[in-house]
């Protein structure tokens, strides 16, 4: 009898298989996680408050932001997940983990260097948030390619600490209790995503959206005048005149009053004849 020799690469124990992620049923996961995912970010804009919520062209220049960064980390992560023989769900489920936790500390800590950089140098059009007006899209542009930086920047610090041994133990054991690689790939490339994903837009979201209630404003000579110092200088202003007037008054009584008394204390004479 022939020997067998199977000549298809061998399938992992347990999890899905190798190009599992880019298949048909792991594309259709990701085109629904991203609808399901941003359909939050339009959620947080109703639930803004109407004096301070933002116009359909402001929103979508924030969010797009958003959009670039995520469809960076995510292809990213089904690049880096598909290069190991390992069962790819669980290592994209390790990078996804990574940039929910460690990665968006980073993203934080990169978008304020970044604000701090360039409310510095003064470059308004590049401070998160803000475009001008009417709105620009060169600012909408040059704020992409900030954001995008500050992408690159997480990916490559989450990259480097996956090269710490001991990953490969905790993906082993991470998913290996589902015994559907089907459901498996639901888990890894839809619910948990949704979940992690609706929480980092919403918090990113804060971060690069114009602040109106500390938004500062500049005057004619180039100081910063803070809005709450502008209200207590207005209302100074306006109370100074009604201070003057009421100051006024009260001299006038004072002086009345002595002048009241210094004729009750001259003596009175009357001439008899």
């Amino acid at each position: 009898m022939a020997s067998r020799s199977p000549m298809a690469a061998p399938r992992p124990a347990h999890g899905c298989g190798s190009g599992a992620l880019l298949g048909r049923f792991g594309v259709l996961l990701q085109a629904l996680l991203a609808l399901c995912a941003f359909s939050t970010l339009m959620l947080k804009r109703f639930k803004e408050p109407k004096a301070e919520r933002r116009p359909w062209r402001i929103w979508f220049y924030d969010t797009s932001k958003q959009a670039i960064g995520a469809l960076f980390i995510h292809f990213a992560n089904v690049f880096l997940s598909d290069l190991t023989e390992e069962d790819p769900c669980s290592l994209y489920l390790i990078n996804f983990i990574l940039d929910a936790t460690l990665g968006m500390l980073l993203i934080w800590l990169g978008v304020k260097v970044v604000s701090w950089i360039v409310q510095h140098k003064k470059y308004t059009y590049l401070v998160f948030g803000e475009y001008g007006d009417p709105p620009q899209a060169a600012a909408w542009i040059g704020q992409c390619i900030l954001y995008l930086l500050i992408m690159v920047f997480e990916k490559t610090v989450i990259s480097l600490v996956l090269l710490i041994p001991g990953w490969t133990k905790l993906q082993q054991i991470l998913l290996g209790y589902i015994p559907s690689p089907q459901l498996e790939l639901v888990l890894v490339m839809f619910v948990v995503p949704f979940i992690v994903n609706a929480i980092m837009f919403w918090v990113v979201d804060s971060l690069i959206m114009r602040k109106y209630k500390q938004k500062d404003t500049l005057d004619i000579n180039g100081s910063t005048e803070t809005p709450r110092a502008r209200r207590t200088e207005e209302s100074q202003v306006l109370l100074s005149p009604d201070m003057d007037y009421d100051q006024s008054e009260s001299d006038q009584d004072i002086s009345g009053l002595q002048g009241t008394s210094q004729k009750m204390k001259q003596p009175s004479y009357q001439v008899v004849i």
